[in-house]
């Protein structure tokens, strides 16, 4: 079932519907990601800080399980990123996400081999110069999201994103990321001026994704302030479950500890957490919006739930007398 909404993004990408698949380190694999586009979305594998072999495996996986189109996020600062940029070339994978870094000096020889460049972004500023060197659009990444954060709430930086590439006449698409995770959502994203969505947390609790099912109820458990941001002191805040690992750090960071020592603390908690299990001394990086994430349901369902109901509202907006929105 396509949808006439967000119809800019599903026709420059070739979607059914206007909704990306995060890419997420560890849990955003083939199975996944060939769920979500087969079932009409972005499907997005995650490198994270893989080497390139395995990106190659798991774009092959992907193929051979659908022949829609997916993507690769590529984390700029991982020290195999320009030989995931190398493959995604040889390979013409349909689109790259990219985080953490400047994708402008990949852009020409990306765009050279037909892959579309969409890079995540946390300012107008970042949007702006990305869209000058030739993204096809911007993913615009609210403070809500898990994992790592910047500093503006999704609900000012999307409008915000959107007038700025206009006024500087680069009007590409935006994808709203962070505090998604049903229509309502969706639809909010549309009116902000969004041309689709990008959600992670949402799709971490569903059978097609890998993450350890401890991992995935620590998200259906989680209320609306589950989440804390920790991380701060070094630099790098990241939006996780609050949990005995994360108490733990907030203490030694509050007494000071060295930025490197607490990195080193850090190192490996998220794997530990999303593969196998360790949901309390573990980083079970998720979302704000893990308060709405209720149950885990097949990739399929949850699009086209999200799909309805986002139509619904917009259509009863629409047709609500202008008298009763008084």
């Amino acid at each position: 079932m396509k949808t006439r909404l967000g119809r800019r993004l599903t026709e420059l990408f070739e979607l059914d519907y206007p909704v990306f698949q995060g890419g997420m380190a560890w849990v955003g694999t083939s199975e996944l990601v060939s769920a979500v586009s087969a079932a009409g979305g972005l499907g997005i594998i995650g490198s994270g800080n893989a080497p390139a072999a395995w990106v190659a495996g798991q774009i092959e996986l992907v193929r051979a399980r659908t022949d829609r189109p997916f993507g690769v996020n590529v984390l700029l600062v991982s020290p195999h990123a320009p030989s995931i940029i190398d493959l995604v070339c040889r390979e013409r994978v349909p689109v790259v996400t990219t985080g953490a870094g400047n994708p402008g000096p990949h852009m020409k020889r990306l765009k050279d081999a037909g892959v579309k460049v969409v890079p995540v972004v946390s300012s107008v500023g970042l949007a702006v110069r990305l869209a000058r060197a030739g993204a096809d659009a911007v993913i615009a990444e609210g403070a809500e999201s898990g994992g790592h954060i910047g500093e503006t709430a999704t609900l000012p930086l999307v409008p915000e994103v959107v007038d700025g590439l206009r006024a500087d006449g680069h009007d590409v698409p935006v994808v709203a990321a962070g505090g998604i995770a049903d229509g309502r959502g969706l639809a909010a994203a549309l009116c902000l001026g969004a041309d689709g969505v990008q959600m992670g947390t949402r799709f971490v609790c569903t059978p097609e994704c890998i993450a350890h099912p401890a991992y995935k109820q620590a998200i259906v458990n989680a209320g609306d302030r589950a989440t804390e941001v920790t991380g701060r002191a070094t630099g790098h805040p990241v939006r996780a479950i609050r949990n005995q690992f994360t108490r733990e750090w907030e203490r030694l960071e509050a007494a000071g500890t060295p930025a490197a020592e607490l990195e080193a603390l850090g190192a490996g908690r998220f794997r530990a957490a999303a593969l196998d299990g360790e949901v309390a001394r573990g980083t079970v990086i998720a979302g704000q919006v893990s308060g709405l994430v209720r149950s885990v349901e097949p990739v399929p369902v949850i699009l086209e739930s999200i799909v309805k109901e986002a139509e619904a509202i917009l259509r009863r907006l629409c047709e609500e007398p202008r008298s009763e929105r008084a």
